[in-house]
């Protein structure tokens, strides 16, 4: 009986504890305010009805942490192959400056945009980021078909791709 009880319990645990993968951005998410390179603000939402009708890999990453930096010619790669996608970064680096250093130093290609309120913010609650790089899939309707991949190599993200 123990056994059973214990089992119950793993198991319910394990579904409590398994990430939400939604599929459409909360309007809270839609309305944080991103900073682009030029310094102009744009809401999310309207950075996404620009891109409307095409599929965007949308990279949360930033240019102090190790793991995107190492991701980044997978990355480029991926960009090569699929040049009808676009490519969307969202910053959560600790300054503008140090985010275009990133950009520069690394010659990122792509649509950048800076994260202002982080992890804190309604797109970044909304995301849940636990860990970056995050990766993400919008599809050309605006529904979000990938919500969480951190590896570049992940079979639903390579599969979306296709």
């Amino acid at each position: 009986m123990k056994k059973i009880f214990l089992i119950i319990i793993l198991v319910n645990t394990f579904l409590n504890c398994q990430s939400k993968s939604e599929t459409a951005f909360s309007s809270e998410a839609l309305t944080e305010q991103l900073i682009s390179v030029d310094g102009e603000k744009f809401k999310f939402g309207e950075v996404l009805q620009e891109n409307n009708g095409n599929y965007i890999f949308i990279n949360v990453w930033a240019s102090w942490c190790k793991d995107c930096i190492v991701s980044l010619p997978d990355l480029k790669e991926l960009q090569r192959k699929n040049s009808n996608v676009k490519f969307l970064y969202l910053s959560l680096d600790k300054s503008i400056k140090k985010w275009k250093e990133g950009i520069k130093k690394y010659g990122i290609e792509g649509d950048h945009f800076f994260l202002p309120n982080k992890k804190k913010g309604p797109l970044g609650k909304f995301l849940t980021i636990d860990w970056i790089p995050r990766y993400l899939i919008v599809n050309p309707e605006g529904k979000i078909a990938l919500f969480k991949a951190i590896e570049t190599n992940d079979e639903n993200l390579l599969n979306l791709l296709k």
